[in-house]
């Protein structure tokens, strides 16, 4: 998945997975990325800095 297509530009953030067998930081990635429970959704603009922590948790989520 090429997310640098999605810079600068609206996306919205599903969770799809549980987060109880993740590391603390990767935790920490998806409370930032604003993810609580599966089914959460969330609509960010996309920076370097949201994309670094997608990247973190892409086995998780789905963009659209």
């Amino acid at each position: 998945m090429n997310l640098e297509n999605y810079l600068n530009k609206e996306i919205a953030i599903t969770q799809v997975k549980s987060s109880s067998k993740l590391t603390p930081r990767q935790k920490g990635n998806l409370k930032g990325l604003g993810l609580k429970k599966i089914g959460s959704k969330s609509n960010l603009k996309a920076d370097n800095s949201i994309i670094g922590m997608i990247k973190k948790v892409q086995h998780i989520i789905k963009i659209s």
